[in-house]
């Protein structure tokens, strides 16, 4: 058995619309929308009576993407805005080239940093934001030869 690739990572979130124009503002961009019912979705889910909406995003060049979710039935749950330790998935990682810019960005979007830019050792520059529906995102930006 070989793992080939880690393809996407799926993101239930309430307003679909707005989770996406978000994220595609952030520069990502879309690669298929669909809905999905019937039995093979039920079984596949576990879930009597499944119903969905998704789009796919990643980035321009390709790469894992990220597959935003709504359900329609059954409703998604109403769940409290998690902490950055709370087990499980917590962030989706980005690596950007100019993370300044990218903050100012994601501000403007309506993303809530939890500090300013931080410097890691001679390597990265590193901020968390909060972004649409409460998703974490993990910005870092390599340091290169200049900026040492």
């Amino acid at each position: 058995m070989k793992i080939r690739r880690i393809d996407h990572v799926g993101i239930i979130v309430n307003d679909l619309a707005a989770a996406t124009e978000f994220f595609v503002a952030f520069g990502l961009v879309v690669h298929g929308k669909a809905e999905m019912e019937g039995a093979l979705l039920e079984r596949l889910l576990g879930l009597d009576e499944a119903q969905t909406s998704f789009v796919m995003l990643g980035p321009p060049d390709g790469g894992t993407t990220i597959e935003l979710i709504t359900f329609h039935r059954p409703p998604n749950a109403q769940a409290p805005q998690q902490l950055v330790y709370t087990q499980g998935i917590r962030h989706i990682a980005f690596l950007v080239e100019d993370i300044e810019a990218t903050v100012v960005k994601l501000q403007a979007l309506g993303a809530e940093p939890f500090s300013e830019v931080l410097r890691y050792e001679d390597s990265y520059k590193l901020c968390y934001m909060r972004g649409p529906e409460g998703i974490i995102l993990d910005l870092a930006e390599e340091i290169t030869g200049s900026q040492k």
